[in-house]
């Protein structure tokens, strides 16, 4: 059975993926098994870790901050009836993602192609285009 990585970050554009890869689910033999990852950006504590955050206010904030990326685009693969497991990680975003695929035998990754930052608006993306560089499965971008 083929295991689909959906990448998402909370954007409009991950919601676009999303709506694409149910869109074409009728196009494999089986339904495919979704992985759906978001991976958050470390937070810069640096030296301020256990005087004015600690550890707990950190994780709540990733995990928080992980569901709500992860919320619309749970509600619209259960609305298709796409099973699917949901992941929150924290580091290097493209690496992760490229690692997630690999470590849980996906053979597909979805992602958009426009993310949170304004950045990230004015060219591909340059997550798109890291993983693109890295990936070891075939990339599915969605404008």
């Amino acid at each position: 059975m083929l295991k689909i990585l959906l990448a998402v970050d909370g954007s409009q554009g991950a919601v676009r993926a999303t709506r694409e890869l149910i869109k074409h689910v009728g196009l494999y033999k089986e339904t495919p098994e979704v992985e759906l990852l978001t991976v958050r950006p470390p937070l810069p504590v640096g030296g301020l870790s256990g005087i004015v955050v600690n550890r707990q206010m950190i994780d709540r904030y990733y995990r928080e901050e992980g569901e709500k990326a992860l919320a619309p685009n749970q509600e619209l693969l259960a609305q298709a009836g796409i099973k699917h497991t949901a992941h929150v990680v924290v580091g290097e975003v493209a690496h992760l993602i490229v690692e997630h695929a690999g470590n849980s035998g996906c053979g597909l990754i979805y992602l958009g192609t426009r993310g949170t930052t304004t950045i990230s608006n004015l060219v591909l993306g340059s997550v798109s285009t890291k993983v693109l560089h890295l990936a070891q499965v075939p990339v599915v971008l969605v404008p």
